[in-house]
């Protein structure tokens, strides 16, 4: 990939940094479509001077669109919400925004473009998230066939907000809640791997086109996930069943909050289970070994200890 040039766009999330660190690593250059450029300064030293450079974009906007992704040989679209406020809707943000990118890529002339959506999009899944992903996918192939789509799994790594929220959740709460029983499958996945599939498919050939889904090593029940944040944070917490009309409830009034704890529509996503399909290409078919999570969440979740990564303290 040595001196390619590479658009990211939303490249300053949590996947985001993984990708512009890989894509430098390999002698791209690398253009950072992003809201706030001054909140993406912390890319500019994952390259050399010069070589990584965040620019400001409203992805709604399809001229500045066009602008971000002129000149450029490839382009990655890490665009998404997890909850919608005012104007940032899932329709405009997953479905509206592919479409305008895979456009804008095409008049471009840009070779490749990869677009990152979740395991589990489809026109009929219960999660709004989910319908969205799932149209979002079809209106980019429909400006721009080649494009290459990942669906990974919940995606674990240092900043992620899955593992870290239920950590913080251990650290206050004297039980923590299994919705739907806690039997809910998730097969998690490696940031770092997740950011080595996308910068691989951009230059084999053969992904073209292609749909991939990403999963680790291992399927875990939800239940099963939050014993292994009490185990590494130390705590005794009661885990509680808690059935899913009882969550919605909840998560209605949750959802009110500025920065949603939970939402309803991430209820809905909860009933389904998001593991990689018999029949998909998987991160081995990008030439990608999946790394476990027990190689990587312990080395984060100590933060939520007692005393923090050096606490000593029992566990309480």
């Amino acid at each position: 990939m040595e001196q390619q040039r590479v658009t990211v766009i939303g490249g300053s999330g949590f996947i985001g940094r993984y990708v512009v660190e890989r894509l430098a690593d390999q002698g791209a250059v690398v253009t950072v479509a992003v809201r706030d450029p001054e909140n993406a300064k912390f890319l500019r030293p994952l390259g050399q001077v010069g070589q990584v450079t965040p620019v400001a974009v409203n992805v709604r906007n399809t001229a500045a669109l066009a602008r971000a992704v002129d000149g450029a040989d490839a382009v990655i679209n890490l665009v998404g919400i997890l909850y919608k406020r005012g104007r940032q809707t899932f329709k405009s943000i997953h479905v509206d925004v592919p479409a305008a990118i895979g456009r804008v890529c095409a008049d471009a002339g840009v070779a490749r473009l990869a677009h990152v959506s979740a395991i589990g999009a489809r026109s009929t899944a219960w999660s709004e998230y989910l319908r969205t992903k799932g149209a979002g996918e079809e209106s980019l192939r429909e400006q721009f066939a080649g494009a290459t789509i990942l669906r990974p799994s919940v995606v674990f790594g240092p900043e992620d907000r899955f593992f870290n929220l239920f950590g913080m959740l251990a650290r206050v709460l004297p039980v923590l809640p299994l919705y739907g029983g806690g039997k809910t499958q998730f097969q998690p996945v490696y940031v770092g791997d997740v950011a080595t599939a996308i910068v691989n498919a951009l230059t084999d050939a053969s992904a073209v086109g292609k749909t991939y889904e990403l999963g680790g090593p291992g399927v875990y029940t939800f239940a099963e996930l939050m014993g292994l944040v009490l185990e590494q944070t130390r705590r005794k917490r009661f885990l509680v069943p808690v059935p899913f009309a009882i969550g919605e409830i909840q998560a209605t009034f949750l959802g009110l909050m500025p920065k949603p704890l939970l939402t309803r529509d991430q209820m809905l996503f909860l009933k389904s289970d998001s593991v990689v399909s018999e029949e998909a290409l998987t991160l081995a078919d990008l030439g990608v070994q999946p790394t476990t999570l027990e190689a990587i969440v312990p080395t984060y979740l100590r933060r939520h200890r007692r005393g923090g990564r050096l606490g000593r303290a029992p566990v309480v």
